[in-house]
């Protein structure tokens, strides 16, 4: 019986122990038990920062990106409209002589001048540009070119009192002044 009670003092000695909590880090690995998750956060913090960096990279290289696309939209754009009324420009004598032609002609012969003069004039309209004839308005030096003035009978001073030749906008812009005579 003594042999059973030594050996059951032994096998509850053995179930301590094993139950035992396990020693402290520090005194098995013999550091700080914290350094390893300080160590994690300052890693952590390092690719958080990293990632902020790439980020505002990003963001500013879309900005830079979204600046180039509106800026290059814009130089297009006006140099289309450069472009168009460079093109306008040279056109409009011939426009000036076509018409000129179209109301010198006999009835017979103006028809297919008349298809043609109305065919460019459509197409200059299609792309902004229209004609205006400002008779009967008040003289309006943006506008219109007075090439003289004198006085005319039933015509209140400042009006245009005939025209010499169209003037053209673009776009609402005035392309070229219309050329007028002025009553005094």
């Amino acid at each position: 019986m003594a042999e059973e009670r030594d050996q059951a003092v032994t096998e509850e000695e053995v179930a301590v122990e094993e139950a035992a909590p396990p020693p402290p880090l520090e005194e098995v690995e013999g550091e700080d038990p914290a350094a390893p998750v300080e160590q994690d956060l300052d890693e952590l913090a390092a690719v958080a920062r990293e990632r902020d960096e790439y980020l505002s990279l990003a963001q500013r290289t879309q900005a830079d990106f979204e600046n180039f696309r509106k800026r290059k939209a814009r130089e297009v754009s006006e140099a289309e409209r450069r472009g168009m009324t460079r093109l306008a420009k040279e056109l409009l004598p011939a426009v000036d002589n076509l018409e000129l032609a179209v109301t010198q002609l006999p009835e017979e012969a103006k028809k297919g001048l008349q298809l043609v003069f109305d065919e460019v004039v459509a197409a200059l309209a299609r792309v902004g540009i229209e004609g205006f004839s400002p008779e009967g308005e008040r003289f309006d030096p943006n506008e219109h070119e007075a090439m003289a003035s004198h006085p005319v009978e039933g015509a209140a001073s400042g009006t245009v009192a005939e025209v010499y030749q169209r003037g053209y906008r673009l776009n609402g812009g005035v392309l070229r002044p219309a050329r007028v005579v002025v009553a005094e």
